[in-house]
């Protein structure tokens, strides 16, 4: 774990989140109390557990961006999900425990990355050694026609033809070997044998292998064949595969399974959205299965569990829970009293205005004015965003949001998209050309269809 203090992690979000500042801080004081617990002895650690934390807001004003943006920023496994996704153990949905199985996946691939990295340089040298073997046999023919009359006539013995062979070899991959580093044979075409492993989820029900037992996944990937399918492929891409193949080698997937287990149970991060969808009262009619029973089966993971994955038993004690939810309709004390208690910190995200607005148009390092015009860039348009016209997109942005359903930030989008729509779809013949848009424009473009409230309904 990156060792950020909580002003560092702020700053490290201030450069992608606009305002929201309570939730940040929150958010950097419960990754940096993780950093202290490590520093802990032993027996004391293992008793402090993470705060989890629920985040109080309408959509679109920066809650899953914060913790993406977090677990991204602290090396951290990080999953994304959906509370109305999950039912009640016995009803047709997935159970709870599968986000801890996302978990362990994401740590998989974490480590796999870090460690791929750490084992680049030789695995590159075998690559590149590979890709030795799959040329030479065309030029080994080549270099053996032309030499066979010389032999010939030099009138030298087997054993001296031998040895002259193995020279000419060695001369010839030396020589293919520094073109190949010169990136000279980079296109190439060689045959690449590469085997594709088949997962038998598609003779199973909708809910896939995750209810299977662990052990019973294993065999079913072991005892399934592989295919080995031989592609045409450029030097390029053949490298990029061979590489991946040798560090795969090159790594002991059990000290990698270790690593992401141990990984996904002190660092992982679960964001688990709309939890508002899954709060209310108890239903007095009959099961449930929505909001109670989810509810019930969330509980044990959420206060800590074992769950078993393929890659062994992960226990939840220390996984960071961080909740969120528009609470609209409910409230936070609607949820079960005991699942209450698991998220003692609460931060309620502030409604975005026009002044918000402006600054998430500009401020961000990538803000949507630079990607909109980076992306017109491309085909050679020069698009010019003057500063009233961003103070127009920001006011109309906020006007919509009061009068239809407000969707925070995500008007911005919607806004943009219908300004540039026309711009977008002639680029490709307007190459060098250069394009001004001012406060003017936007009014042009879009009072119409903003003022009008049932129209903005539709289309923004």
């Amino acid at each position: 774990m990156h060792e950020l203090t909580p002003k560092e992690i702020v700053e490290a979000l201030d450069r992608h989140i606009v305002g929201q500042h309570d939730a940040k801080r929150a958010v950097a004081i419960a990754i940096r109390n993780r950093w202290r617990r490590q520093q802990l002895p032993e027996e004391l650690r293992k008793d402090v557990t993470p705060k989890n934390i629920i985040m109080i807001g309408p959509t679109g004003v920066g809650k899953t961006e914060i913790a993406r943006r977090l677990a991204a920023l602290v090396r951290a496994p990080f999953v994304k999900v959906e509370a109305t996704k999950y039912t009640e153990v016995g009803y047709h949905g997935r159970d709870v425990e599968s986000m801890i199985r996302d978990l362990v996946e994401a740590s998989i691939r974490l480590i796999r990355d870090e460690e791929r990295k750490r084992v680049e340089t030789v695995a590159l040298e075998k690559a590149n050694n590979r890709l030795l073997d799959l040329l030479l046999p065309r030029n080994q023919a080549e270099e053996t026609e032309e030499s066979t009359s010389v032999e010939t006539v030099g009138g030298t013995n087997p054993a001296e033809q031998q040895l002259l062979q193995s020279e000419r070899n060695r001369r010839v991959r030396q020589k293919l070997k520094e073109k190949l580093e010169a990136g000279e044979l980079e296109d190439r075409i060689v045959s690449l044998k590469v085997e594709q492993k088949l997962v038998p989820v598609q003779i199973f029900s909708n809910m896939g292998m995750e209810n299977m037992d662990v052990d019973l996944q294993n065999m079913f990937e072991k005892i399934m064949p592989k295919d080995s399918k031989s592609r045409e492929m450029k030097v390029k891409d053949a490298r990029r595969i061979l590489v991946e193949q040798e560090a795969d080698n090159l790594i002991d997937k059990e000290a990698l399974n270790e690593k992401a287990v141990q990984l996904a149970e002190e660092s992982g991060i679960i964001f688990l959205d709309e939890l508002d969808k899954i709060c209310g009262p108890q239903s007095s009619s009959g099961p449930d299965v929505s909001r109670q029973g989810v509810q019930r089966d969330l509980l044990p993971v959420v206060e800590g569990t074992t769950v078993q994955t393929r890659y062994g038993s992960v226990r939840t004690e220390h996984v960071l829970f961080i909740a969120a939810g528009a609470f609209h309709v409910s409230k936070p004390s609607d949820l079960m009293p005991e699942l209450q208690g698991r998220f003692p910190i609460r931060v309620e995200l502030a409604d975005l205005g026009r002044e918000d607005f402006v600054r998430i148009l500009k401020e961000p390092k990538h803000s949507l004015i630079r990607q909109y015009t980076e992306l017109l860039a491309t085909e050679g348009l020069r698009v010019d965003i003057t500063a009233d016209a961003i103070e127009a997109l920001a006011e109309l942005a906020h006007r919509v949001n009061r009068t239809t359903q407000n969707i925070g930030a995500r008007r911005l989008h919607t806004l943009l998209e219908k300004l540039l729509e026309q711009p977008s779809f002639d680029a490709s013949e307007r190459k060098g050309e250069s394009l001004t848009l001012d406060a003017a424009y936007v009014h042009d473009h879009l009072d119409k269809i903003t003022s009008d409230e049932d129209l903005s309904r539709f289309i923004l």
